[in-house]
């Protein structure tokens, strides 16, 4: 039994992707914009319902360093992007003006230089290839959440913490809050809650060492992280926030957790258990090596119940990879999906029953869905 995709839209990229990042589609249902980066912008533009581009509303914000020094992020009514460089942390209006910045340790792993500006270290070899943090925008966008190397310079936790967890004021860049996060990151990324702009996840890659799940919870006064148990990779969250999507660290367990981290009962798929051996496998060549089925760091949340999910990485040593519908009722539970034509890479879900795929070339997003279930 499968499920068949259905193409809603094509999404061409806003830069030639020989120049840029590839595009992505941000947001959530009904507030879903387009942004793509290159070395010099970011280009952002609102999508409708249908994801076709509003016309007149392409918003640039020029970029203070190159795509590969760090990560970024766009309000969602894109009126600001942020960026998180290797020193810094610097909003940025359409005008290409600082709003304001918030100086940090290096991500270099080896520095340990408080850097005055991106020029101090742009030239210098050992720089070309940090880690980096990430920055997240809170549902209602009034918070921009920050993962940062510290210490901050003055700071009020240890001088020996490694990394630190920061809520900053949107508007104004007042660090309202900061927390310890108890990890070496070689990169995050950052989930906010759908509905509360006070909650927001942290994913955090530490390399081979593992990777540290973190929930914070800003009270207005107060900010509370939980050290989430498990090396567990934060995919997505449902649309009410009061379910995660996690890949085990190691690719092989993909589960429904709540927000403390507890797996929702029955809600957890091993890979090898869950998924059949590629219908293009050498059966004669995979009794003699051992074949490995992985679940990908990707994919989300359609709805409330229902995942998209796949094995891509693990697959490709077979042929195309492999997409699967996972049903948390038990109505279908893990089933194949089907595509009109062939698909690449991995899938991004979007919520309200869609999700997109990259193409070959990078410089189209597919979206896609199901009969019945868009809304």
């Amino acid at each position: 039994m499968s499920v068949h995709a259905r193409l809603r839209a094509t999404v061409p990229a806003l830069l030639p992707s020989s120049q840029a990042g590839p595009p992505e589609i941000t947001g959530r249902p009904g507030r879903w914009t387009l942004v793509q980066r290159n070395d010099a912008e970011i280009v952002a533009r609102p999508l409708d319902d249908v994801f076709v581009v509003r016309a007149g509303t392409s918003v640039r914000f020029p970029a203070p360093w190159p795509r590969g020094r760090g990560t970024w992020e766009v309000a969602p009514d894109a009126s600001l992007a942020v960026f998180a460089g290797v020193h810094t942390v610097r909003a940025v209006d359409p005008s290409g003006a600082t709003r304001w910045e918030v100086r940090h340790g290096c991500w270099y792993g080896a520095c340990r230089e408080m850097h005055e500006s991106y020029d101090a270290y742009a030239d210098r070899q050992d720089h070309r290839y940090p880690e980096s943090g990430s920055v997240g925008f809170s549902a209602d966008g009034r918070l921009v959440w920050a993962h940062v190397r510290g210490p901050l310079p003055e700071g009020e936790l240890s001088p020996d913490t490694v990394d630190e967890w920061l809520v900053i004021d949107a508007e104004t860049g007042r660090v309202l809050a900061r927390a310890d996060a108890e990890a070496a990151a070689a990169g995050s990324v950052h989930l906010p809650h759908p509905t509360d702009p006070r909650q927001m996840g942290l994913s955090i890659g530490e390399g081979q060492d593992g990777a540290p799940l973190r929930w914070g919870r800003w009270d207005g006064t107060e900010l509370t992280v939980d050290c989430l148990d498990g090396d567990l990779c934060l995919m997505s969250l449902s649309p009410s926030g009061d379910r995660l999507m996690t890949v085990s660290h190691d690719q092989d367990s993909l589960a429904v957790r709540d927000s403390r981290g507890t797996v929702v009962e029955a809600l957890d798929w091993n890979a090898e258990a869950t998924i059949p051996r590629h219908p293009d496998a050498d059966e004669e060549e995979e009794e003699e090596e051992e074949v490995d089925v992985c679940w990908d760091w990707a994919g989300g949340f359609l709805d409330e119940t229902t995942l998209v999910v796949s094995t891509a990485e693990s697959d490709q040593e077979w042929g195309r990879g492999r997409h699967w519908l996972v049903d948390t009722t038990g109505a279908r539970g893990v089933v194949p999906i089907d595509y009109p034509s062939p698909v690449g890479g991995e899938p991004t879900a979007l919520g309200g029953g869609v999700w997109s795929t990259l193409s070959e070339t990078r410089d189209v997003l597919h979206v896609w869905g199901l009969h019945g279930l868009e809304g």
